[in-house]
């Protein structure tokens, strides 16, 4: 009973009172007026949007397709129980656990243009963070380095699940290990699959820390997602409406988008 009452109170109200929200202008001082579509038309016929929703869709897309791929290389190698195993796993789940903000900290610093270590290290005088094409990258490239050591966890667990004996007996008829992993570990790690795609592209599409640290949305809106926009409208512009029907527009894309995944899946 206190967890369903906990659900209520923080959950279930704030979606009914934003999805209502969504449809008024308000600035958090003056009345609450309803003003209907008019927030969702006029977020549609921005000039930025689109540029807003593209760079959403290129960040989720690249960091879901790398923290997917990358980890499941790693995970199957550590899944061969090789020496040191335990460690590299410690290691690997280490940046997931360490606050987002820590993070996009410490990374700032490691691409600072002028004392940075990537600039230092490799002689290049790139101004990473500040330069429109290579913001993007930067990012992606973090937040693939964060999710890493989680997802490793899922497919090492996912890979816990599959009977041995199936193993056993594909060596037993000359399968080779390329063979083995296309032929039975990826059509049997199935479900985990899915859950860790889907997860990661959800997470991909909710960004804020990383961006609100390390760039701003910038330069010239080239890092600037929905979620931040969404913050920009609440507690910057103080128009709470069109950030409420912002986020709405951003929970149809990821429900489409999840539908989507579930059918691939089947």
């Amino acid at each position: 009973m206190p967890a369903l009452i906990g659900t209520f109170i923080f959950i279930v109200i704030p979606i009914f009172c934003s999805f209502a929200l969504s449809f008024t202008q308000w600035d958090l001082l003056n009345e609450i007026k309803f003003v209907g579509f008019d927030n969702y038309r006029d977020i549609f016929a921005q000039k930025d949007f689109v540029q807003i929703l593209v760079n959403t869709f290129v960040y989720a897309i690249s960091t879901t397709v790398f923290a997917v791929a990358i980890p499941l290389v790693i995970a199957s190698i550590l899944n061969t129980k090789i020496r040191g195993s335990e460690t590299f796993k410690t290691i690997y789940f280490l940046p997931f656990i360490t606050p987002a903000v820590v993070i996009a900290i410490v990374w700032a610093w490691i691409f600072d243009p002028n004392i940075g270590a990537v600039n230092t290290l490799f002689k290049t005088h790139y101004t990473w963070l500040f330069d429109t094409r290579l913001a993007m990258p930067v990012l992606i490239f973090v937040s693939v380095w964060k999710l890493i050591g989680y997802n490793v966890v899922l497919f090492l667990t996912g890979f816990s699940t599959i009977n041995r004996n199936v193993y056993e007996a594909a060596k037993i008829d000359g399968a080779s290990e390329r063979e083995v992993f296309f032929n039975i570990t990826l059509p049997l790690l199935k479900p985990t699959t899915y859950f860790v795609i889907l997860v990661t592209a959800i997470s991909s599409f909710q960004v804020f820390d990383l961006i609100y640290v390390m760039t701003s949305g910038g330069p010239q809106d080239s890092t600037n997602v929905i979620v931040y926009s969404i913050y920009k409208y609440a507690f910057e512009y103080f128009d709470i409406g069109k950030s409420c029907a912002l986020a709405y527009i951003l929970f149809v894309i990821i429900f489409v988008l999840a539908m989507l995944q579930r059918r691939i899946g089947k």
